[in-house]
């Protein structure tokens, strides 16, 4: 298989989105990135194979999937403020809402009645958004811990990704000992993933425990996001990622995918790990990019043992409100073309895509549905997922 090289400029946001727009709307949110049949004649490419060394395994432990408790709110929401080109900011969503109401929000109004609250009085800022904000009660969040152990034995453990509500992802993180690890420094960095809520606005959870924590996100972030990393009382090293590739330790790296999403947020960045003598581990928040591009990419540009893809772990963007279209099963079919030996899923990847994945045969470790996960057909709350170990 091939990768497209052709990068997404900001300006292509309006023709992109409303191609998802033509689509179908929010049925057709969970093929909004990507469309299989795109990729059919597209010609070879050579092989850079970017050697970013290798590492023992990696642990995973899902400190939050459940990005929001109510589908029809949160779709209700977006087609009442305009629909999916709307600027995410406006919504009137917790943490930015002004009690204004529907399409009426703005960063500055929202963040102003809590400011002087981050983020050392989290709680009491939840609370007041609460009252200012539409469905408040539907935020959770998409958090990850990875635990990659280095070839001389070492542990290193970073988060991708921190949620959206406070409550619920402060809740999450004492669950799972994640304040504590903060606490004492042993979490190296922060990946956002993307700019979406879910996955972003949360920040205040992780920087109330450390607020030095490296952080990395993609260049494609707005000004709005860019700001509230500085409001929410984060003192540490940002990193913009500018770059297709970034090495992070021996094994991993960064993978940066410049691509619209809905509402107005640009760009995702995934992971990939090099698991001595097993292959090639991709863990990714939301995959906007597509799992076709991103398994494309890392073939195309990545050297990894065996040349063999091992294990694949996140949200996967298919079919993210459990719609399902027919076209959906050439991902599905494409997704088996790898030869994955262990599929961890959750999140927009969708129940139903989950059943499907495990009605083909593949390797699909399933988990326990506890803290408010929906299904056992993929990982929820709580569990955890290894990789070469």
């Amino acid at each position: 298989m091939s990768n497209d090289t052709k990068n997404v400029s900001r300006r292509d946001f309006v023709k992109g989105a409303a191609t998802g727009l033509v689509a179908g709307a929010f049925a057709g949110m969970g093929m909004y990135s990507y469309s299989p049949w795109a990729y059919d004649r597209m010609p070879d490419v050579e092989r850079k194979q970017h050697d970013f060394g290798s590492c023992r395994s990696v642990r995973i432990t899902n400190i939050s999937e459940t990005s929001w408790f109510n589908n029809a709110h949160l779709i209700g929401d977006i087609h009442e403020a305009g629909g999916l080109l709307v600027n995410q900011y406006t919504l009137n969503w917790a943490p930015f809402g002004n009690g204004k109401g529907s399409a009426q929000g703005a960063y500055e109004e929202g963040i102003g009645s809590i400011k002087d609250l981050l983020p050392h009085d989290i709680e009491k800022a939840w609370e007041i958004q609460k009252k200012l904000s539409l469905h408040p009660e539907n935020p959770g969040g998409y958090s990850c811990l990875i635990e990659v152990e280095a070839l001389d034995g070492t542990i290193h453990k970073y988060l991708l990704d921190t949620g959206w509500s406070y409550s619920w992802m402060n809740d999450c993180f004492k669950r799972e000992g994640i304040d504590q690890m903060l606490r004492d420094q042993e979490i190296e960095a922060l990946f956002i993933s993307h700019e979406h809520w879910d996955h972003f606005w949360g920040l205040p959870v992780t920087v109330k425990y450390d607020n030095r924590i490296p952080l990395y996100v993609h260049d494609g972030f707005y000004d709005e996001g860019l700001q509230y990393i500085k409001d929410c009382g984060y003192k540490g090293d940002l990193t913009i990622v500018d770059k297709p590739v970034t090495p992070i330790i021996p094994g991993m790296a960064l993978l940066k995918f410049d691509v619209p999403i809905i509402n107005r947020v640009f760009g995702e960045t995934s992971l990939a790990f090099n698991i001595k003598d097993k292959g090639l581990v991709l863990i990714s928040g939301c995959c906007h990019q597509g799992i076709l591009k991103f398994a494309d990419f890392a073939f195309a540009n990545l050297k990894y043992d065996n040349d063999k893809f091992y294990g694949i772990y996140g949200g996967l963007h298919i079919s993210p409100f459990e719609d399902w279209d027919p076209k959906y099963d050439d991902l599905v079919i494409s997704l088996g073309q790898w030869g994955f030996e262990r599929i961890g899923c959750n999140h927009c990847t969708g129940h139903l895509t989950a059943k499907k994945f495990i009605e083909a045969g593949y390797p699909v470790v399933r988990g326990t549905a506890r803290f408010r996960s929906a299904s056992k057909d993929y990982l929820g709350n709580g569990d955890k997922i290894n990789f070469g170990c």
